[in-house]
């Protein structure tokens, strides 16, 4: 066999390899009715004294910041018990919650939207506490705010988030009868009618949240969400809180625990999920993916997951890790692959095994377009013909955008550019809220 035709199979098999297992995992819930059962939140809730410290790092998020402070705090939590009036409640609830939102010291736009939520709200469990220096970063807020709080279990939410108010019951549920110390509960993009990128990003989040993370979970080697997650404070201790460094503290948090043989419980509940909106434009996706594949190569490289205790964890996280830059050189030698092997005298047998990946991308589609009907149907919407066509139409370009994006990481970590490249947020997602009431 010639080094061309080997070169062809090679590439085959490792494309087919990638889009097989990203096909397993992301039908990893579906399997068995039991793990579909297991994504789910308690439906019954019980009253709990666990007490949450909510963290809610913001920068330039005056348009998004006062609704979410306020949806936070009037959070179902703790449970009204029999025969209690609204001043003990309250009281309780003193006690069982405070929310600290953390801004850098010259976001005076920010900080004066937060701070009239504060006031309106009237109590002194929620505030807002600044920081001056660098860097100015996600992590650094947060080990501000968990230096700032005092609470046994610490929760982590973006400025723009919209929380369900059973959310903290459910959390602290699941904590109480399960006994876990790390829960990462569902977030779920919503304007999908936004932009051309907007569905197949919403369903990115479908998947990962209810699927993805499942299977990570019940191996044992987890990269947690930026938010909506909830961690024992001892354990946060433990790990040392945020990497300051890194630009994908969430992930690189969640295998440090994952070190330590920690349990991390995945819920994702349509009813009670965490809602989000997509970026922006074009650009803010590219920029955001670039900032989080960026992030997966520092992990890399700082090795932390080679201390994972078992073969099949550090193997799992080197996969997850590196899946986005194999994406890059997968996505553009494969078509040449194809082409050669149409177009160029090769074995039979070799030319058989190239067009296998096609098979398997086309199976991904197929996938992303029943998760397209399902994610509509599961929370109440409407897909228009037009909308499923341009899902169809849009599933490979924005392979292709996020390719590009992966290419990007790499050029910038390679130039050690590391500031952070924020994420806008317009609260896009709230008519949407508002439309389903």
């Amino acid at each position: 066999m010639d080094p061309f035709s080997i070169f062809l199979l090679v590439v085959s098999l490792v494309v087919l390899a990638q889009s097989l297992f990203a096909l397993y995992m992301t039908c990893y819930s579906w399997e068995h009715p039991d793990r579909l059962a297991a994504s789910n939140g308690p439906r019954e809730l019980a009253d709990s004294e666990l007490s949450f410290s909510i963290i809610v790092p913001a920068r330039n998020e005056q348009a998004v910041i006062y609704e979410t402070v306020r949806r936070i705090w009037a959070a179902d939590y703790p449970l009204r018990r029999p025969v209690e009036s609204d001043a003990d409640l309250f009281e309780r609830k003193r006690h069982l919650i405070e929310v600290v939102v953390v801004c850098h010291a010259d976001d005076h736009e920010t900080i004066a939207e937060a701070s009239r939520a504060a006031q309106e709200i009237g109590s002194d469990r929620v505030r807002v506490v600044t920081f001056a220096g660098g860097p100015i970063n996600k992590p650094h807020g947060l080990n501000v705010g968990l230096a700032a709080t005092s609470n046994e279990v610490v929760a982590v939410f973006d400025a723009e988030d919209d929380v369900h108010p059973d959310l903290l019951a459910v959390i602290a549920t699941v904590m109480d009868r399960e006994g876990v110390g790390i829960v990462q509960s569902g977030v779920q993009l919503m304007n999908f009618r936004s932009h051309w990128f907007a569905l197949q990003n919403c369903l990115e989040y479908y998947f990962w949240f209810k699927s993805r993370l499942h299977f990570h979970a019940d191996q044992g080697m987890i990269p947690l969400g930026g938010n909506t997650v909830f961690i024992k404070r001892t354990l946060l201790e433990k790990v040392g809180g945020w990497d300051e460094d890194c630009l994908t503290e969430d992930a690189d948090v969640g295998i440090r625990l994952s070190v330590l043989g920690e349990p991390i419980r995945v819920v994702y509940d349509a009813d009670r999920v965490t809602r989000e909106e997509t970026p922006s434009s074009t650009d803010s996706l590219i920029r955001q993916r670039t900032r989080w594949h960026q992030g997966f190569l520092q992990i890399i490289r700082k090795g932390d997951w080679l201390r994972l205790p078992t073969r099949r964890q550090r193997l799992l996280a080197l996969i997850t890790l590196s899946y986005p830059f194999a994406q890059l050189p997968l996505y553009a030698l494969w078509p040449l692959a194809v082409i050669g092997a149409s177009y160029l005298h090769v074995p039979i047998v070799v030319a058989m095994i190239t067009y296998l990946p096609l098979y398997a991308l086309g199976l991904q589609a197929l996938v992303t377009f029943v998760g397209g009907l399902m994610f509509v149907h599961e929370y109440n919407e409407r897909m228009p013909v037009r909308t499923f066509l341009l899902l169809v139409v849009t599933f490979l370009p924005y392979q292709w955008l996020l390719a590009f994006s992966s290419a990007r990481a790499v050029y910038r970590e390679f130039e050690e550019r590391e500031d952070w490249e924020k994420t806008d947020h317009l609260g896009a997602h709230r008519p949407v809220l508002e439309a389903d009431a």
